[in-house]
């Protein structure tokens, strides 16, 4: 994988509200567009090379050009479960977005293993890659279809 700019920083968090609110004070995010009850389904997604059924609040906001996302898990494993129970509320992952999600995996592999990965309702694929040993939790990756990227450009332009 060659260089890749971040376009999203991620925090995980049982209490959408406090992260919200912090972010607002911390990173000037004018606006939060919550989507409530994400279901990521056994048919489109896997968790640590399992298929995976949970569901997630998921609230967005942008400092700048920079995407925030909050995940709040609501039901099931996932890697948002896995981190809360290992380190509680916090700073999850930075997402790079790519044009081929499996090419990105394949140039990573050498250096990092794919946690969850699945396709968003609206069709968005996405991949976690992890190198725990080297110090990196979550990067994650993603295919941002026309769709979601006009989901996303209305969330930015909520901003001004």
């Amino acid at each position: 994988m060659h260089a890749q700019t971040p376009v999203q920083i991620a925090w995980v968090t049982k209490d959408l509200d406090a992260t919200e609110a912090a972010l607002t004070t911390l990173l000037g995010a004018k606006k939060w567009i919550r989507v409530p009850d994400v279901h990521f389904g056994p048919d489109t997604c896997t968790y640590r090379g399992r298929p995976a059924d949970f569901v997630a609040n998921i609230s967005f906001s942008y400092a700048g050009d920079t995407q925030l996302e909050l995940i709040a898990p609501v039901t099931g494993e996932s890697v948002y479960t896995e981190f809360l129970d290992a380190a509680g509320p916090g700073l999850h992952h930075i997402c790079v977005e790519v044009d081929d999600v499996e090419r990105a995996i394949g140039a990573a592999s050498q250096d990092a293993h794919v946690v969850q990965r699945g396709v968003m309702h609206g069709g968005m694929e996405f991949a976690y890659l992890a190198a725990e040993d080297a110090g990196v939790p979550y990067i994650e990756i993603a295919h941002i279809p026309p769709e979601i990227r006009a989901f996303f450009d209305y969330v930015k332009q909520e901003q001004h």
